[in-house]
């Protein structure tokens, strides 16, 4: 494997009386595409910026291998960094943006000439290759900004949001070229990005962070379906979460089956993977939309673990590929569920629900989840 190993151990920063990193530990194993996630402000370019050297820590240790490099300035770690910027030489070809690195080696032109070609063709430019930027589009210069990062060879391609300034299906289309690239020179990837479907889609392990913490690191699966805090529940995806306190708890297969009342919806069964929980204590109940079903008719099921409320259409909103609906539920506070409804036949007269039809929603008590941590 590729790459090295990142490891940042107990790294604080501070810019006078704002906390930009608090007590921050991670590791990044090598060859690993990992992502930094969080809302802007968090901390995440912060970490970045001291990973790559261009800011220092109050306190922390930053090593790669396990070698501290806290005293190298940039170009002496082995590391490089592609901004949301591009920062292209505007006056200079795309050949001569790729080879500027090397010319500053003094490498000779034979081996500059077909290590740029090699780079050219992994970032899929090669009819653009001397074409100014100013004659590129914004995903050019990015991937060009790619091949010029990659051609030093460092063992860990650092990315600050490199993507923001592109339209949706742009960033889309360059992110999967962005996980083939990561696949074919195999060196460890960090990842800066807001954006939570970016991170889900490309990413090994992601970290989310918050106020200068890290609240979780996992991987996409295990952040999306089991978040640690109730911030990772709302900020990952769509998730519909209540405060609840537990009434039950009883041995159910290799987990156990908690009951608990949920003052928004009322008493909900949840399978969970923890430890026995007492009674009383508080936790937060969460299921995605998706994972709610919705129905004109009463479920057909005899299952004690199914929980079934009834309710009324208080918003429908139709995305092509799915349906949205917002849903009140009766004599319960009036709260609001959001279900998520997939169309996956044709619909020939539009979808089946409309607004103030009178509905079921259920899920099973596998598919929600509790939330230990509700400080964060």
């Amino acid at each position: 494997m590729k790459g090295v190993e990142v490891t940042v151990e107990r790294v604080t920063r501070s810019y006078g009386d704002f906390k930009a990193l608090d007590d921050v530990s991670v590791t990044i194993e090598k060859g690993e595409f990992f992502s930094l996630l969080g809302p802007s402000g968090c901390g995440k370019t912060t970490l970045l910026r001291i990973i790559a050297g261009f800011d220092y820590p109050d306190s922390g240790r930053v090593a790669f291998d396990n070698k501290d490099v806290l005293s190298l300035p940039p170009e002496k770690r082995q590391s490089n960094t592609i901004f949301q910027t591009y920062a292209l030489f505007p006056h200079l070809t795309v050949y001569e943006n790729v080879a500027f690195a090397l010319r500053l080696k003094r490498v000779d032109n034979k081996t500059i000439d077909a290590k740029v070609k090699e780079y050219i063709r992994l970032v899929q430019l090669e009819e653009h290759l001397y074409k100014k930027p100013s004659m590129l589009s914004g995903g050019q210069k990015q991937r060009v900004a790619i091949a010029r990062a990659l051609i030093n060879e460092p063992s860990v391609l650092l990315l600050d949001e490199p993507l923001s300034a592109l339209d949706a299906k742009l960033r889309q289309n360059l992110l999967i070229e962005l996980d083939h690239i990561h696949d074919q020179v195999g060196i460890t990837f960090i990842y800066v990005t807001h954006d939570q479907s970016e991170a889900l889609s490309v990413s090994d392990r992601i970290a989310v962070m918050n106020k200068g913490k890290v609240l979780q690191i996992g991987t996409p699966y295990e952040i999306y379906e089991a978040p640690a805090t109730r911030f990772v529940a709302q900020f990952i995806g769509e998730a519909n979460i209540f405060e609840c306190t537990v009434l039950s708890c009883e041995p159910y297969e290799e987990e156990y089956l908690m009951k608990v009342d949920v003052p928004a919806l009322g008493a909900v069964i949840q399978v969970t993977d923890y430890d026995p929980q007492p009674i009383g204590s508080t936790m937060d109940f969460t299921v995605r939309p998706e994972k709610v079903r919705i129905t004109l008719a009463p479920p057909r099921t005899t299952k004690a673990e199914v929980n079934i409320l009834k309710g009324i259409v208080e918003e429908p909103v139709y995305s092509g590929f799915q349906s949205k609906f917002y849903v009140k539920l009766d004599g319960v506070n009036e709260t609001l569920v959001k279900v998520y409804k997939q169309h996956t036949v044709f619909l020939d007269d539009g979808p089946d629900i409309e607004w103030l039809d009178e509905v079921y929603v259920s899920w099973h008590a596998d598919d929600g989840y509790l939330v230990k941590d509700s400080s964060q």
